[in-house]
């Protein structure tokens, strides 16, 4: 198996990367996110890999740190999800992020990832909480968290921009302190007066 690539960047595409090493060019799929991240073409780049075998075809799958790689493994254990789906939770959630959504049941979450619907996420996070194993969570119950998220959202706000909120607040405390957080960090990056 090949769990590692160091070459030269050769070529970027919409969902991959052409990576040089020792003469032969290696297609790797990558997410968006790490698409954006990866160093300019004619430099050095490091991969950790995931090569997907199956009866048609062979495919290299690439994240910039193991713990994505590791996680895209995971993924790749539950039932119903292949590489595609695997890349899109991927591409929307980092593997922290997907921990925390399933330690706290929290659909929503998953839901923002292209392809999974409320009933997939639902089975998701059945297959993934015995791979993922116990993780310390805040004190705070999921079905609070999920009410500041409906909060914010009917308030207008994305999902993708509720995530990013949470992730910098402490999830403890009541409803309200958490709703009045999370805006006083929305607010900050929209850079609005008083915030």
């Amino acid at each position: 198996m090949i769990g590692r690539l160091r070459g030269m960047l050769v070529a970027k595409g919409e969902s991959g990367v052409v990576i040089e090493v020792g003469g032969v060019g290696y297609e790797v799929n990558v997410t968006p996110r790490d698409l954006t991240s990866l160093p300019g073409l004619g430099e050095e780049i490091v991969l950790h890999t995931h090569l997907a075998v199956r009866e048609d075809n062979m495919a290299l799958y690439g994240f910039d740190a193991p713990a994505s790689r590791d996680m895209f493994r995971i993924l790749l254990g539950a039932s119903g999800v292949g590489p595609a789906l695997a890349m899109a939770i991927l591409a929307t959630l980092r593997p922290a992020d997907l921990r925390q959504a399933v330690a706290t049941d929290d659909i929503a979450a998953l839901v923002a990832a292209p392809g999974i619907g409320k009933r997939k996420a639902e089975k998701l996070i059945l297959d993934l909480r015995p791979k993922l194993g116990s993780m310390v969570v805040s004190s705070t119950s999921s079905s609070e968290v999920a009410k500041v998220r409906e909060a914010l959202e009917s308030l207008g706000y994305l999902p993708v921009e509720v995530r990013a909120a949470l992730e910098e607040i402490s999830l403890d405390g009541s409803v309200e302190e958490m709703v009045r957080s999370a805006l006083k960090v929305m607010g900050r990056k929209k850079g609005l007066p008083g915030a």
